[in-house]
């Protein structure tokens, strides 16, 4: 599953990161694969690299198997961290044959282990949001609810359409979550109301027809803002806030829409034991 929205500042990598922990509170065995540079989502569960450990850039541009970059970092929690140096993986793979496939192949068997695994995409369409897509089955959009909500977002469901109908075929957009969202403001119900109506217009052919709004808004809360700077994830940080409050229901929403997982191998080679929970 690609968190994804081209746009920054709209709640991607903090949704990401903490549906990630909110499955982990349901019982659910998660990879979270950092894809972008900044590397937000690794450094917001607690994740720094020392200078000869491995991250997605060393596996997308170096060839390094994604078992030596996964990192144990919660109970039943594993992340494949980022690094700045993936701001250059674009151009190293411009030239490599199916190098929009790189990571769907890197991810190989690894995803057998995992009930979800989440990937935190960088805030464009450019190469790397593209693997993440043609690597993934489903679509998670986060989105703020402003006046610009909207801008781009028919772009992002035109990258959506090319990487089902030439990169992968199950490709679907499952739904859109509000984020800092501030209930009752005539403002966020309007935004609300565009999106479904772009989702209820959607052809049967398109990749977001069923999608959904999620029941549940990420409510704005200073909490959320905080945890980052801890390393921590929500339930961590403020286990009683708005914010954990959301992100489990939004976690259970998704939980709700997969079948009952099969049960998962377990994986080979010693770092990857160390990184997959029994």
């Amino acid at each position: 599953m690609a968190f994804i929205n081209q746009k920054g500042g709209v709640g991607k990598t903090t949704t990401a990161v903490n549906v990630a922990a909110g499955l982990v509170r349901l019982g659910q065995r998660v990879l979270l694969v950092d894809l972008d540079p900044q590397a937000h989502a690794s450094l917001s569960v607690g994740v720094e690299l020392g200078p000869d450990d491995a991250s997605i850039y060393d596996v997308l541009v170096r060839g390094a198997s994604l078992y030596e970059a996964v990192r144990l970092v919660d109970g039943r929690l594993a992340v494949v961290p980022s690094h700045v140096d993936l701001v250059a993986a674009e151009l190293e793979l411009a030239e490599r044959p199916r190098r929009e496939l790189v990571l769907r192949e890197a991810l190989g068997n690894l995803r057998e282990h995992y009930d979800f695994v989440l990937i935190d995409c960088a805030p464009s369409l450019g190469l790397l949001s593209v693997n993440a897509l043609a690597a993934v089955d489903e679509v998670v959009i986060p989105l703020q609810p402003h006046f610009l909500a909207l801008q781009g977002f028919g772009r992002l469901m035109e990258t959506v359409t090319l990487v089902r109908d030439n990169l992968q075929p199950r490709l679907r957009v499952c739904g859109v979550v509000l984020c800092m969202h501030e209930r009752g403001t005539r403002l966020g119900q309007e935004v609300r109301a565009d999106v479904l109506r772009f989702l209820e217009g959607a052809d049967p052919r398109d990749p977001w027809h069923g999608a959904r709004v999620f029941d549940t808004c990420i409510r704005r809360n200073v909490k959320l803002a905080e945890s980052p700077s801890f390393g921590q994830t929500i339930f961590q940080y403020a286990p009683d806030s708005h914010g954990a409050e959301d992100y489990l229901a939004l976690a259970r929403e998704i939980l709700a829409m997969r079948p009952a997982p099969a049960s998962r191998a377990e994986p080979r080679g010693h770092q990857a034991a160390a990184a997959v929970v029994q």
